[in-house]
């Protein structure tokens, strides 16, 4: 019969063991965390000062900024004090509440990066009826769906992973508290929790990538056969192009590391794509959108020339 015993906090071995190079990963991942901080908080505030911005697209936009903002804060702050500190636990309730919030705000974030799809099918192939059907009260209706489908999600993940008995090392293979290195960890039948990891997390995951691309699908047919023209094909998809790269980079990781099984061998390959989704891609997100979407930068310099010149 294995030892069964309580366990009180995990030992987070973080992302490397060198202790010279962890000032180094100190410094690169406080840049990263507030130049997340920075970017989504000032597309944020864009999308509230400025009165040209408050539409369907940009509520939408404002919520996935505020996302980031959330979605990094859960692991980063935690992960800055554990390569400055030779204490780098974190309690069992402290874990299981990281790992809630990460699920919940990753899972809203990849049903949001559907709605703005449909939200983009509607305004290129129905432009008429689109303030009819993507209407205020529709927004906060999609928006409210993602958020609570979401934490419904994250609740089972975290209530099935605190009744897990864990008889082996505290040592988690990670830097932050997820389900696949806490199953490394636990002893007994862990079956139901893969099931769920792979199926459930897989199906909201995938299916919220299929639908954001048959949005895409849909606004390629319709403009090839209503316009045939190539011009207005690209200036459509011009307006496209920055939601589908951030779609692209969310769902690659992701994809790599859920759908799979866990394994021990994957653990390190886990280790440096959760870098990616959890700390690139929320950095990435603000950028491309500034820099490729000319009302976000319009207003962006109107907003600056108001600071400036207000005196």
């Amino acid at each position: 019969m294995e030892n069964i015993t309580i366990v009180h906090e995990f030992l987070l071995l973080g992302l490397t063991s060198i202790q010279k190079l962890q000032p180094f990963y100190f410094m690169v991942f406080l840049i990263i965390y507030l130049t997340n901080l920075i970017g989504n908080g000032v597309i944020l505030m864009i999308v509230i000062l400025e009165p040209k911005l408050h539409s369907p697209m940009y509520f939408f936009l404002g919520n996935l900024s505020c996302l980031d903002i959330c979605y990094s804060s859960v692991t980063l702050p935690k992960v800055l004090f554990n390569l400055l500190s030779t204490h780098k636990t974190i309690s069992f309730l402290g874990c299981i509440t990281q790992l809630h919030f990460f699920h919940f705000l990753g899972s809203t974030e990849a049903i949001l990066l559907a709605i703005m799809a449909f939200d983009r099918f509607v305004a290129i192939c129905n432009p008429l009826r689109y303030t009819i059907i993507i209407n205020p009260q529709m927004c906060i209706l999609l928006a409210a769906i993602a958020w609570i489908i979401s934490f419904f999600y994250a609740l089972m993940h975290s209530t099935m992973t605190a009744r897990l008995n864990f008889c082996h090392s505290t040592q988690l293979n990670h830097f932050f508290c997820d389900v696949k290195p806490l199953l490394e960890l636990a002893c007994g039948n862990t079956v139901l929790n893969q099931w769920l990891l792979s199926v459930v997390t897989g199906s909201i995951s995938m299916g919220a990538f299929f639908l954001t691309l048959l949005s895409y699908f849909y606004i390629i047919g319709f403009l090839l056969v209503k316009n045939k023209s190539c011009r207005i094909l690209q200036k459509a998809l011009s307006t496209c192009a920055s939601h589908f790269m951030v779609v692209c980079l969310f769902y690659g990781p992701v994809g790599f590391t859920y759908i799979r099984p866990a394994s021990s061998t994957s653990m390190m390959q886990d280790r440096m794509v959760a870098i990616i989704y959890s700390a690139v891609t929320p950095v990435l997100n603000p950028l491309i959108y500034t820099l490729r979407n000319k009302d976000v930068m319009l207003a962006l310099k109107k907003l600056l020339h108001r600071k400036l010149f207000k005196y």
